[in-house]
């Protein structure tokens, strides 16, 4: 397998996560999303991925998957030893409904594509950039708070998937200031996380395009 990434994208952060945890080895491509305007943008890039963004995962005989949510149920699928999801289905809900606030609520939100249309169309200075970032960050892992037990990881003694995507929410909160004070149950899940092999292999700082 070959995974198009870039360092700091959080989308691909989560998906190495999950490639860790479940002791996977694939081949990685490094797409940077602002030199020259974004290699993501190129001709050959689009022709895997019509959404120009990363991460792209493909597999052996070729075929393209994008969207990181759909590549971590593939990897889930395909490879279930260690799972990342419960086994009972309300469970299972329960940690599908943190990884939806973290990747659909929180995520897409503070993404290149919304804030350069922030800065750019619509004249925002970095001040209101900063607060719609703060805003929304807050109002999701404010929930995510909530949701979460009381065990080591999100949702028991061993990370699962809210852990795969927390774990990146995090490394973009404290890259853009938002305050995390307010969140001991998540601040205790990080605290673990760093320890782990496995998203110690994922952290942005330790690819080989990190900048």
């Amino acid at each position: 397998m070959k995974l198009y990434t870039y360092w700091r994208s959080t989308s691909s952060y989560r998906v190495r996560i999950a490639l860790a945890l479940k002791g996977l080895e694939v081949e990685q491509a490094f797409i940077h999303l602002v030199r020259n305007g974004g290699e993501q943008h190129g001709e050959a890039y689009r022709a895997l991925n019509p959404q120009e963004r990363v991460p792209t995962l493909v597999l052996d005989d070729g075929t393209a998957l994008t969207q990181s949510p759909a590549i971590i149920e593939y990897l889930e699928e395909a490879y279930p030893v260690p799972p990342l999801l419960p086994a009972d289905p309300a469970q299972r809900a329960k940690v599908r409904a943190v990884a939806a606030i973290i990747g659909c609520d929180i995520q897409p939100l503070h993404n290149l594509g919304p804030l350069t249309y922030l800065r750019r169309t619509l004249g925002q200075a970095e001040p209101e950039v900063d607060a719609w970032i703060t805003t929304w960050a807050g109002s999701g892992l404010k929930a995510v708070e909530a949701l979460i037990g009381d065990g080591p990881y999100c949702f028991g003694e061993t990370p699962g998937l809210a852990d795969v995507y927390l774990i990146p929410q995090l490394y973009a909160a404290r890259r853009f200031g938002v305050p995390l004070d307010a969140y001991p149950r998540i601040r205790r899940v990080e605290a673990e996380a760093e320890g782990h092999p496995a998203f110690v292999k994922a952290h942005p700082a330790n690819q080989p395009d990190s900048e």
